[in-house]
């Protein structure tokens, strides 16, 4: 039977933080803002909070731009598919675990525009069977329901059991014991002393597949262990 891994997208998958920075120091560059502003900006971001519109409309104000909050939102997400990276080896283990007999979803938080253009631009929609976008389906994580349309996508039901992997304690780990799966907490060191209930804890996302290929073996040699033992007691 085949099993699910359901990944969040952003500083999972892909190293968001770094593309973020990139994109600040162009879109300083742009403005002529200066190089100080560079640390103020991705303070201010604080990994993905406050929200985009929230963030852009502070730096309006703090800058007197002339662009409107929604112009510097829509380039911004216009712009960022084409600065995240996804690393091959994480391509590659991506692969190698469908070929090990999972089926890989990715389920992500954001704008659909944006985060549909990070997993076409990065290889990622060919290394997934599917893919489930918040503003599409019109449910965020940690609404356990996002999970629940990732499964469907491939034909399957969470009562079937599976893996979530991410970063965020809350829309990924929580809720994912929520839908009754399992997890693995990426932890990039942003939620330091707070307790949580991951099954496994990993600083990389490629130590997370890893750690699933293998699992997947041994329950695939212990399943025929206990079939050659049944058919021995039969005879």
């Amino acid at each position: 039977m085949q099993r699910l891994a359901l990944f969040d997208l952003d500083n999972t998958l892909v190293d968001l933080d770094e593309a973020f920075r990139v994109w600040v120091e162009e879109f300083a560059d742009e403005h002529g803002l200066g190089s100080e502003t560079i640390d103020w900006l991705v303070a201010l971001d604080r990994d993905g909070f406050p929200h985009r519109e929230v963030f852009f409309a502070k730096v309006c104000g703090r800058f007197s731009l002339s662009d409107s909050v929604e112009e510097l939102w829509r380039r911004y997400r216009r712009r960022l598919p084409h600065l995240v990276r996804c690393r091959p080896a994480v391509l590659d283990g991506l692969v190698w675990l469908r070929g090990s007999g999972w089926l890989v979803v990715i389920v992500t938080n954001g704008m659909a525009d944006n985060q549909l253009g990070k997993i076409q631009q990065t290889g990622l929609a060919e290394a997934v069977d599917a893919y489930a976008l918040s503003r599409v389906e019109g449910i965020r994580k940690p609404d356990v329901a996002l999970f629940e349309i990732a499964a469907k996508r491939c034909g399957m039901t969470l009562a079937g059991g599976g893996w979530v992997i991410g970063d965020n304690l809350t829309a990924d780990i929580a809720s994912g014991r929520a839908a009754g799966l399992r997890t693995i907490w990426v932890d990039r060191g942003t939620w330091p002393g707070v307790d949580h209930q991951a099954d496994h804890v990993v600083t990389d996302v490629l130590q997370a597949i890893e750690m699933e290929v293998r699992g997947r073996r041994f329950a695939m040699t212990a399943a025929a262990t206990a079939t050659s033992a049944t058919r021995g007691i039969r005879r």
